[in-house]
């Protein structure tokens, strides 16, 4: 029985500290996740603030509240902060060696958000990735790809990758190739292409729609088409030019023309 209750006054004060230091760490983690997120809505409703600041910074005080709990966790236990501060300057050489990755992408991070090459909500390809820009945290980007899938790139990848954003500028060029028969009238065809072009109200007129015979083919005259709208028009005016220029050549009698194949039968 004596052996039991000096067990228990050995225990006792161990458990106690364990409690205490489960109660803060739980209280601190719900607590970090709640400012964090707080401050992240309030900066996101700063309309002269980018929301890709708001996000960034958020995450950054995440962390670093998440290592003051940390710190009080361990001073439950009656570890000072001094002890715990040489403890990390003696394994600082075997942390980072651990850790070449991951502060990598933390030091990336700070990069990526001091020069932003890109943006949330902007689509950008990096490094051959291409998606819709959804989060910039310490460590990672997200993208969403058109059709809504998830893509993780780490940091250090990226800011270390060729980085094209397609939705920098506010403005885009729309590039698009028409083949018409060498029957047909050149001057004729680029008519109908720059009539189409000047009708849909998409298209910019500064700079001007610019049309021009670019090649001569095997089967077919080629005219490229430039034409000028705002970047969140690329896509819809490109589709919609490709079918109005065609029904338009059909009801004005030009030909596109298209592969022909001829089948000899030799006898014998």
């Amino acid at each position: 029985m004596e052996l039991l209750i000096e067990q228990a006054g050995v225990y006792w004060p161990l458990m106690v500290s364990g409690a205490k230091a489960l109660v803060v760490l739980i209280l601190g983690w719900i607590a970090t996740g709640w400012i964090s997120s707080a401050v992240r809505h309030r900066i996101n409703r700063t309309p002269q603030i980018d929301p890709t600041l708001g996000n960034f910074a958020a995450s950054v005080i995440r962390w670093a509240l998440l290592a003051v709990v940390l710190v009080a966790v361990l001073n439950i236990f009656g570890i000072e902060a001094t002890s715990l501060v040489a403890m990390l300057g003696a394994a600082t050489l075997a942390i980072g060696l651990a850790l070449q990755g991951t502060l990598s992408d933390l030091a990336a991070g700070f990069m990526l958000i001091l020069f932003r090459p890109y943006r949330i909500g902007q689509y950008v390809d990096i490094g051959g990735t291409a998606g819709t820009v959804k989060d910039l945290n310490l460590f990672i980007t997200e993208l969403a790809t058109p059709d809504n899938v998830q893509i993780i790139v780490p940091n250090g990848r990226a800011w270390g990758a060729i980085i094209t954003n397609y939705s920098h500028h506010g403005t885009r060029r729309v590039d698009m190739m028409f083949g018409i028969d060498y029957g047909d009238n050149a001057e004729t065809a680029k008519a109908i292409i720059l009539e189409q072009a000047k009708g849909d109200e998409r298209v910019l007129q500064d700079p001007a729609p610019w049309v021009r015979v670019t090649n001569l083919g095997d089967s077919s005259v080629d005219l490229t088409a430039r034409v000028w709208c705002k970047a969140e028009d690329y896509w819809e005016l490109k589709f919609a030019l490709t079918q109005s220029v065609k029904e338009a050549f059909d009801a004005r009698g030009i030909s596109i023309p298209y592969p022909h194949s001829v089948e000899i039968k030799k006898d014998g």
